[in-house]
């Protein structure tokens, strides 16, 4: 039986999923509330796999998932989220996850996806996402700009010129498909880079 831990801050769903995936033939050894007590029980229990809330307090899922893998490099970790934001979707594969799947998911469908992560190791699960590439200025620039600062304002907060703040919005909006600066900050809050 293959070994699993589920950590979760939701106690009704964490309870419920374990259920299932112990009807469905894992052995789940541990649950846990929040990211710190998952990483302890990783480290104590040293599982094949872990299914992870991507969104916790205390210690969210990205950094549990960070120090979990970083530990047992051979861990298999699938963030679960109600979340589907490109960033985040891309945060995730940083942090060292195998996959990132929606809590909707039968659990029929996530055992699935789970046996082929310990099968071969180079499968994942991740949504396709169309992110643009953007430079860490223009992501400073972009963060900037949608907390309401002027073009004047953010020079001055990054030490720029005005007509460099001015060409790395052009660029921004041309790779955000935006027309001005409110539909580029709407879009950036739905690709969830800010």
């Amino acid at each position: 039986m293959l070994r699993l831990i589920i950590v979760d801050d939701h106690p009704l769903f964490r309870v419920g999923l374990g259920y299932a995936m112990k009807a469905l033939g894992w052995d789940v050894i541990a649950e846990a509330g929040d990211g710190a007590e998952g990483v302890r029980r990783v480290t104590e229990l040293k599982p094949d796999a872990v299914l992870l809330d991507a969104k916790m307090p205390r210690m969210d899922g990205l950094e549990a998932c960070r120090l979990m893998v970083a530990a047992l490099p051979k861990l298999r970790v699938v963030l679960l989220t109600t979340f589907s934001e490109p960033a985040l979707v891309q945060a995730a594969r940083d942090a060292g996850a195998s996959g990132f799947v929606s809590k909707e998911t039968e659990a029929e469908r996530l055992s699935s996806i789970l046996t082929k992560m310990l099968e071969d190791a180079s499968y994942t699960s991740f949504p396709q996402i169309n992110l643009p590439k953007l430079s860490p200025r223009e992501l400073e620039v972009l963060r900037l700009m949608a907390t309401g600062l002027s073009n004047k304002e953010i020079a001055r907060h990054l030490s720029l010129s005005p007509d460099t703040v001015k060409d790395h919005l052009e660029n921004l909006y041309r790779k955000l498909e935006a027309s001005d600066r409110v539909t580029a900050a709407k879009r950036a809050q739905q690709l969830g880079l800010v």
